[in-house]
């Protein structure tokens, strides 16, 4: 075995090393996600039908399915597109909070028009960007660059007002743009009951590291979405400490892993998150 090993030579075994910490970040990356549960499935029918072509002696087949990694790598892309797109955006993102900026007032005024407006049962769909930048969907929208205070961002989307339809963007402790369009997530497995706010919120989420809070019209539900997942049936208290906790930036890593983790888009996650909706309600 160790001669075996030997003859391998050092730059075997560093190509070794390389292929195993690609796989290993590639495996990191996906965790929690369904590019996850998708690529263990081929990797796991690609083992099966290799073995079974083996052993049933199935020369052309078998040489067919080694020969198909061009074709492997195009539906790899294809599949993870998302995940793709995502992980090129975080590789070029710039820094855009600065540490030492205090965002305890721009949260405290989100939480409280949000509250105010589940109250009221009125929609809302505001999304605060982090690091990967949202200019194009800003453009869309009606530029603003206002100060974040809780009467405006709760007056915009009182109905009838001429910013209520759409979303709000907020860089920073400033509000960018109102009535902006979000793209729609076009996700198969997301839950039948969600609505165009919440498809909208997976998919900026999707595509930015953006926070989205969403509030139902049809019943005041407070959700957040980010990074594609998504959590309903949260108050006051618990959207102000996941703001903090994921707004004081990266080196807050633990953290964020306790919140991604309460983080979830299965139709069971989504379950759960309504009875805790339905619990709020009756207290109220």
């Amino acid at each position: 075995m160790i001669q075996s090993i030997l003859s391998i030579g050092w730059g075997g075994l560093f190509e070794i090393l390389v292929l195993s910490v690609a796989f290993y970040y590639v495996f990191i990356f996906l965790q929690g996600t369904r590019g996850a549960q998708v690529l263990v499935g081929m990797l796991l029918a690609l083992a099966g039908l290799l073995g079974l072509t083996y052993v049933l002696n199935l020369v052309e087949l078998n040489w067919l399915l080694r020969n198909i990694s061009f074709y492997l790598a195009v539906a790899f892309i294809v599949i993870f597109q998302p995940e793709i797109r995502r992980a090129l955006a975080e590789l070029g993102r710039q820094p855009v909070f600065n540490p030492g900026t205090d965002r305890r007032p721009m949260i405290d005024s989100i939480v409280h028009a949000v509250t105010h407006l589940s109250d009221h049962k009125v929609g809302a769909l505001i999304a605060i960007e982090r690091e990967i930048g949202t200019r194009a969907i800003r453009e869309t929208g009606i530029k603003l660059e206002a100060p974040v205070v809780p009467e405006l961002l709760a007056s915009i989307f009182f109905p009838h007002t001429p910013l209520h339809d759409g979303g709000v963007i907020i860089q920073g402790n400033r509000l960018m743009a109102a009535s902006c369009v979000f793209p729609l997530s076009q996700r198969m497995e997301l839950h039948k009951s969600l609505g165009t706010r919440h498809r909208a919120a997976v998919g900026l989420s999707d595509e930015t590291d953006a926070v989205v809070i969403v509030v139902s019209e049809e019943t005041g539900t407070i959700s957040v979405c980010y990074r594609g997942r998504l959590s309903r049936g949260l108050d006051g208290e618990r959207l102000k400490r996941f703001l903090a906790a994921l707004l004081k930036g990266s080196r807050e890593e633990s953290a964020l892993k306790r919140i991604q983790e309460q983080l979830d888009l299965t139709p069971e996650g989504i379950a759960k998150s309504d009875k805790r909706a339905e619990e709020a309600a009756d207290v109220r």
